[in-house]
C-alpha cells in the first residue's frame, strides 16, 4: 500500500534514471540499520520447498529472479537479494568501461506499464566490477545465486568481439554462479548480428573452452552459460538457435530481451516517437515473449532449460510463462512498476497454483500449457 500510495507516485515525479538511483541509494542506506537486512529478507521470502527449482545444476529457492539491467555494476546485489528474488543477474558488463548513450535514455510509458531504454551498456567495465565483487559479495548468502551478464564493448570492432567477451568472462569467472551471453540488446550497434548462427558457433565454443580451462585451473566446476536472445527474431533465426543448442554446450536460453517494435501501444504515437529509439519492455512484451518461449520449448525444451523474461508484471504472467515452458522467470519492468513486494506476490501466486493443481512442485508445471492453462 505504501508503495502504491506514496513511494511510487513520488518516484514517478522524477526522471526515470534519477528515480532508479535515488530509490536504490535510499534502500541501501536503510539496510545499513542493524538487523534490517535480515528483517527484509524474512519479510519478502516465500519459503516453501515446492517452489525450489534446479536449472543448470544450480538450486534456486524459487523461480523468480531479477533480470540484468537493473544492477549494471553489481553495486546492490546483496541488498536486492533481500527482496524475495531467488537470483540476481547483474550487468550487462563489458570488457572495457563505457558511459553508455547520452541522457535522457530511460523513459516510462505508464499507460502501457512499459519502459523504453537506450542505456547502451553503461558500466564500469569487467576489471572494476570484478574488483568490487571481490570486496563486497564474498562470501555470499547461500541459495542466492549471482548471474553475470556480459556483452560487447561499443568501441570494440566486430572482429574482436569474441576477445572482448572472453576478457569479461575471465575476470568475472570467480564471482559468477552462472554467465549470460548478451547478444540481443538493440542499443549497441551491430550487437544483434552476433545472434547469427555462424557468429554464435564461434562465440559460444570460445567461451565454453575458456570456461573449462578456468575451472580446471581453479579446481572448481565450470559455470553454466546461458544465451540471451531478442524477441524480434524470425522462424529462420529460431532454427539457428536450435542448431546452436545442438552443436554447443549451452546450459540455457534466456528469452527475451527488449523489443524495437512499437506495435499496439496505448501511449500516443507522437509521444512515443518523440522519445526516440530504444528497447521497449513491460506489458506490451508479455504475449510475444511468452509465445517465443513456447516455440523454443517445443524445439529445445527437452535439451536445455529456458528462462522466461519480458512483460512479467504479476503472478498470472509468471504462471503463464512457466506453462509456456520457462523453468525460471526474471523481472525488470514488472519490478519497477510493482515495487519491493513484487517477487513475494508472484511467489505466493505460484505457490497457490501449485496447490490448486495438486502439483508436487513448480517445476512440474513447466511446459504444461495444454494440461493446466485452462484449469
Amino acid at each position: 500500500m505504501f508503495w502504491n500510495l506514496v513511494a511510487k507516485p513520488l518516484l514517478f515525479l522524477l526522471p526515470a534514471e534519477t528515480a532508479h538511483y535515488t530509490s536504490m541509494a535510499t534502500y541501501a542506506a536503510l539496510l545499513k540499520t542493524p538487523g534490517m537486512s535480515n528483517l527484509y529478507r524474512k519479510w519478502h521470502s516465500v519459503d516453501d520447498p515446492r517452489l525450489e527449482c534446479e536449472v543448470g545444476g544450480i538450486r534456486f529457492a524459487n523461480p523468480v529472479g531479477l533480470a540484468a539491467g537493473f544492477d549494471k555494476n553489481a553495486r546492490w546485489y546483496t541488498e536486492l537479494g533481500c527482496l524475495g528474488f531467488s537470483h540476481i543477474e547483474v550487468g550487462t558488463i563489458t570488457g572495457e568501461a563505457q558511459p553508455g548513450n547520452d541522457k535522457p535514455r530511460l523513459f516510462r510509458l505508464p499507460t502501457d506499464r512499459a519502459l523504453i531504454n537506450r542505456m547502451g551498456f553503461n558500466n564500469s567495465g569487467a576489471e572494476r566490477v570484478a574488483d568490487q565483487l571481490c570486496k563486497r559479495v564474498l562470501p555470499r548468502p547461500a541459495g542466492n545465486p549471482l548471474g553475470i551478464n556480459i556483452g560487447k564493448t561499443k568501441v570494440v570492432s566486430e572482429d574482436r568481439a569474441i576477445e572482448d567477451y572472453l576478457k569479461s568472462f575471465r575476470l568475472l569467472f570467480p564471482y559468477a554462479d552462472y554467465f549470460t551471453i548478451n547478444v540481443s540488446s538493440p542499443n549497441t550497434p551491430g550487437l544483434r548480428k552476433l545472434q547469427d548462427r555462424q557468429q554464435l558457433l564461434q562465440l559460444v565454443p570460445a567461451i565454453t573452452d575458456l570456461n573449462l580451462k578456468l575451472a580446471n585451473q581453479q579446481n572448481v566446476s565450470p559455470r553454466p552459460v546461458f544465451l540471451k536472445i531478442a524477441p524480434d527474431v524470425t522462424e529462420f533465426q529460431l532454427d539457428d538457435f536450435q542448431h546452436v543448442v545442438e552443436a554447443t554446450h549451452l546450459n540455457g536460453i534466456i528469452a527475451t530481451n527488449t523489443t524495437v517494435s512499437r506495435d499496439n501501444l496505448a501511449t500516443s504515437e507522437p509521444h512515443v516517437e518523440a522519445l526516440g529509439p530504444g528497447g521497449l519492455s513491460g506489458a506490451p512484451l508479455t504475449q510475444r515473449s511468452r509465445e517465443l518461449v513456447h516455440q523454443l520449448y517445443l524445439r529445445v525444451g527437452d535439451r536445455i532449460p529456458i528462462i522466461g523474461v519480458g512483460g512479467i508484471m504479476c503472478g498470472q504472467d509468471a504462471w503463464q510463462m512457466i506453462l509456456a515452458g520457462a523453468s525460471l522467470i526474471q523481472l525488470y519492468t514488472g519490478f519497477v512498476y510493482g515495487g519491493p513486494g513484487t517477487a513475494k506476490r508472484i511467489n505466493r501466486y505460484l505457490l497457490g497454483q501449485v496447490e490448486k493443481h495438486n502439483l508436487p512442485n513448480i517445476s512440474a508445471a513447466v511446459g504444461g500449457f495444454k494440461e493446466l492453462a485452462g484449469h
